[in-house]
């Protein structure tokens, strides 16, 4: 993302890029079938929910703008190591993806309209990454807690390809098992960095169209 990947970073993600496009992502299998979804316990009438889609940055200002969110949390998950860093997932080699933690609650929005979100918040045919945005660290996945949840994901992934057959769908779709908190300073970076150029020249357009599409589903103080 923004400006901390060296040469050989870039020529590394590149490579990785060429590779995994060529993979039909209705084909591409995931073996989640011996691992059980981790459920996090309401608290407070709160639920949570987990998504990546590309850059943090971009998806938690996306998920804050929605009415019946509480808030949005910028992290990393999906992977096989713990204690992720910035800097160890742009490597790649931690098989974490940007991701979000949302807060929200489940009488003013439900997991199934935060998944026509998700769908409805990217380019759901690119395979790791989002715009230039590329890398692993930028796949999209969408986890379940539990049953319920993977049926609604399956029902939404299905009606997707009922409109449009020939689509490519690139989403992973994984139980949850841990959800690792970002570093400090990217929270809530879109709202306090409003001058970034990164800010500038992706998230906010990313914003804007989402508001554009699902203008119904924003708080008041979002509509513009």
């Amino acid at each position: 993302m923004k400006s901390k990947f060296s040469l050989t970073l870039l020529s590394f993600l590149v490579v990785l890029q060429v590779s995994c496009q060529q993979v039909d992502p209705k084909k591409r299998k995931t073996n989640t079938t011996n691992i059980v979804p981790v459920e996090v316990a309401s608290s407070d009438g709160f639920k949570r929910a987990y998504f990546a889609s590309g850059c943090f940055w971009c998806v938690e200002a996306i998920y804050e703008s929605l009415k019946g969110v509480e808030e949005s949390i910028s992290g990393y998950s999906g992977g096989h190591t713990k204690n992720p860093t910035y800097e160890s997932s742009n490597t790649g080699k931690t098989g974490h993806a940007e991701a979000v933690e949302i807060i929200y609650n489940p009488e003013i929005i439900s997991f199934k309209l935060l998944v026509d979100v998700y769908f409805g918040s990217q380019n759901i045919s690119q395979v790791n990454g989002q715009g230039n945005d590329i890398g692993s660290q930028y796949r999209s996945i969408i986890f379940y807690q539990n049953e319920k949840e993977k049926n609604i994901i399956a029902d939404k992934i299905k009606a997707l390809y009922k409109e449009n057959p020939d689509r490519k769908i690139a989403a992973e779709v994984m139980p949850f098992q841990k959800f690792w908190i970002a570093e400090k300073y990217h929270q809530n970076y879109e709202r306090l960095h409003p001058n970034n150029s990164y800010i500038q020249n992706v998230s906010i357009p990313r914003l804007k169209r989402f508001k554009n599409k699902f203008p119904e589903l924003l708080k008041e103080n979002n509509k513009h």
